[in-house]
C-alpha cells in the first residue's frame, strides 16, 4: 500500500485528485493538508511514502516545505504539483530534493504514472524538462540571472514581473510589506535592474510568466 499525504490549499483540487487515486487499489490518501504549517505538523506525527505537494501554499511556500521534509525524512518521495509551467520552478524543485514535477494542467492524466514512477525510486519529468536538465549539466553553460536568486526571491520576482504590487504580494505570502520591499531591493540589485518593468521584460524573454 502506497500511503500518500496530499497538500493543496484548494479543497476542490484535492477532491478531484483523490477521486482519481481512489481507482488504484494500492494507493491510499491517508492525510490531507492545506498549508505548510499543517503539512509539517502531520508529517512529524505520521509516516508517508509519497507527499503530493502544491508549490504555491499560503505562508511558507512549497519549496521551503519540500526542503524541510527532505531534511526530516530523506527517503520520503515528494512529487510537486504546480499551476506554474516547468520553466518557472521545476529545476529548482528537483535541486531541492523533489522526485518529480507535475503541472496541474496535466495532473489528471499523469498523476497515477507519476506516483508509480517516484514510488519505485525513479524521477518523474516531462520530455521537455528532461532536455532542460541535460542542458544544465553542460560545463560552460551560461546561467541566466534569475538563477542567482534564492527560492523566495525568485517567487517574489515572478509575482512582481506579473504586475502584482508589494501589498498584494505581502498579503498572498502572509509576509509584511517591509519584507517584500526588502526582497524587491535584493532582486533588483542581483538582476542589475532598477524597476519592475525591467523584471517584466526579463520574465517574458525567459518564459517565466504563467
Amino acid at each position: 500500500m502506497i500511503k500518500i499525504l496530499m497538500v493543496d490549499d484548494h479543497i476542490i483540487v484535492r477532491e478531484g485528485l483523490k477521486q482519481i487515486l481512489s481507482e488504484e487499489m494500492d494507493f491510499r490518501v491517508v492525510d490531507e493538508a492545506g498549508d505548510g504549517q499543517e503539512t509539517m505538523e502531520k508529517f512529524r506525527q505520521n509516516s508517508y511514502d509519497i507527499v503530493l505537494l502544491d508549490i504555491s501554499l499560503p505562508g511558507r511556500d512549497g519549496l521551503e516545505v519540500l526542503k524541510e521534509i527532505k531534511q526530516i525524512s530523506p527517503k520520503t518521495e515528494v512529487l510537486i504539483l504546480s499551476m506554474h509551467p516547468e520553466e518557472q520552478y521545476a529545476i529548482r524543485a528537483l535541486r531541492a530534493g523533489a522526485a518529480g514535477y507535475l503541472t496541474k494542467k496535466s495532473a489528471t492524466t499523469e498523476i497515477v504514472s507519476a506516483i508509480r514512477a517516484v514510488s519505485s525510486g525513479k524521477k518523474y519529468v516531462s520530455a521537455s524538462l528532461a532536455q532542460r536538465l541535460a542542458q544544465e549539466v553542460e560545463v560552460n553553460r551560461d546561467r541566466p540571472m534569475h538563477e542567482t536568486l534564492s527560492d523566495r526571491e525568485f517567487q517574489v520576482m515572478c509575482m512582481l514581473a506579473a504586475g502584482q504590487t508589494v501589498s498584494e504580494i505581502a498579503e498572498e505570502l502572509l509576509l509584511s510589506m517591509q519584507s517584500i520591499s526588502t526582497y524587491r531591493s535584493r532582486i533588483l540589485q542581483k538582476m542589475h535592474m532598477s524597476k519592475n518593468a525591467e523584471l517584466t521584460q526579463y520574465a517574458i524573454r525567459n518564459d517565466l510568466l504563467a
